[in-house]
């Protein structure tokens, strides 16, 4: 049975915070559709695949993606048609090259993964396949295994106004022995921690992400707030629930190199930004780490992995951007042990795997991860499933376009009883 590409085409969507995104629908000459959208961040690496926006304020405010939809209905469409949809890396390689850039600034990340991903769910529909193990296929993995999640408690930084200086303070469900029980662990400490800002007379809203945005002083006080939030839940720090903290630290980071903590209202150098990272890890259930420094601060991202790498998690976000390249020099220098995976920072479905793939050759930890700016669109947990990545970064229980992607994760668990839960084991850097 022929399995070409008949049609492709892509609209304008919103995504959860309401501005634009692609979404692109790739038709087979079977019959079968694939549909993908796109997320957008908002803290961003400066490395990341080019997100396409037009620009003009009269239109979303300038957010909007009408050129990259108009490049996928035009360009790119005449492109693949007829492409063999089973050929994946084939089509993401021609995408590449009809781009012409490293970045793929010219049609853009957001219209070409739009594409790739679409291509990859019509080819799972079309081998009646669901599109976990259409990854696996790609990714060439033979076991599937659900994810450790890692869930947004506490916001600040880009994803809540800057009512912190540390973007996101997260729970692991430490004890949990599947998906089912990770979630209703997270489900207590999530309620628990709005039961808690209630008590302090904190505000209740929602950040990017779905958690909580209090505004503590210090992270220091945020951390205090999620050993009282885990208790609060009937749940014990360090024993059923442990913490990670996303830094985002090039947000953070001025022209001098130095650190500039607002609420603080105190610069501090590298060294004093490893000072208090080990501070946090020595006082604290803390066993992951996300972009605790600047993206460029290599040096210090050594001196930092030689510090707690080997009691700590210790992930690069905007330090890799989903690169091979960017994580071959983190390999190279022992920098880090962890790596983020967007799937957007990249630009294809075939080379997100191949930097899953590399990661895993180095020994490094894979934490699939959602953007502040999510869609409905549920890949990312065919995604860590299929290539039993081992963890996941979704946002918290809260809001459409994250609770989707959890609704997946317990749907495939249902279809694969017997797949394995990866367990806190996944995590870098534990002795």
């Amino acid at each position: 049975m022929s399995r070409s590409i008949h049609s492709v085409l892509a609209r304008q969507v919103l995504d959860s915070r309401g501005r634009p995104t692609v979404e692109a629908d790739v038709t087979l000459s079977d019959g079968s559709v694939g549909r993908a959208s796109v997320p957008s961040g908002a803290s961003t690496g400066s490395a990341e695949a080019y997100e396409l926006r037009d620009g003009d304020p009269q239109i979303y405010g300038g957010l909007s993606v009408l050129r990259a939809v108009a490049h996928v209905n035009g360009e790119i469409s005449r492109t693949l048609d007829g492409h063999d949809a089973m050929d994946q890396r084939a089509l993401d390689v021609q995408l590449r090259d009809l781009d012409g850039t490293l970045q793929l600034n010219r049609l853009g990340a957001n219209a070409i993964l739009a594409v790739s991903l679409a291509n990859a769910r019509a080819a799972s529909v079309s081998l009646r396949q669901p599109f976990w193990r259409r990854i696996a296929d790609l990714a060439g993995v033979d076991h599937a295994t659900l994810p450790l999640p890692m869930v947004n408690i506490f916001s600040g930084g880009l994803h809540a106004g800057r009512g912190m200086d540390v973007q996101d303070f997260l729970a692991i469900p430490a004890r949990a022995q599947s998906i089912e029980e990770a979630v209703h662990t997270i489900s207590r400490v999530r309620n628990a921690a709005t039961e808690e800002a209630r008590a302090r007379g904190l505000p209740t809203l929602l950040a990017d992400e779905g958690g909580l945005a209090p505004g503590c002083a210090s992270g220091r006080e945020a951390l205090e707030m999620m050993m009282r939030s885990i208790e609060r839940a009937g749940l014990r720090p360090g024993v059923d629930v442990l913490i990670a903290i996303d830094v985002a630290a090039s947000s953070l980071q001025q022209p001098s190199g130095s650190y500039w903590l607002s609420r603080e209202a105190r610069m501090a150098d590298a060294d004093a930004m490893i000072e208090m990272l080990e501070d946090w890890v020595r006082n604290f259930p803390v066993v992951s780490i996300e972009d605790g420094l600047g993206e460029e601060d290599w040096d210090a991202w050594e001196r930092l992995t030689a510090r707690i790498g080997s009691r700590v998690q210790l992930v690069g976000d905007d330090l890799f951007t989903t690169n091979s390249e960017r994580l071959a020099r983190g390999i190279q220098t022992c920098v880090a042990n962890g790596v983020l995976v967007k799937a957007n920072q990249n630009g294809t479905l075939s080379g997100t795997l191949d930097v899953i793939s590399q990661a895993r050759a180095a020994g490094y930890a894979t934490i699939i991860s959602a953007r502040s700016g999510e869609t409905e669109d549920t890949s990312m947990s065919d995604l860590a499933v299929g290539t039993g990545a081992g963890q996941i970064k979704i946002g918290s229980l809260r809001t459409s376009s994250t609770v989707a992607k959890y609704n997946q994760l317990l749907r495939i668990s249902e279809e694969l009883p017997d797949a394995p839960f990866a367990g806190i084991g996944v995590l870098a850097g534990r002795p």
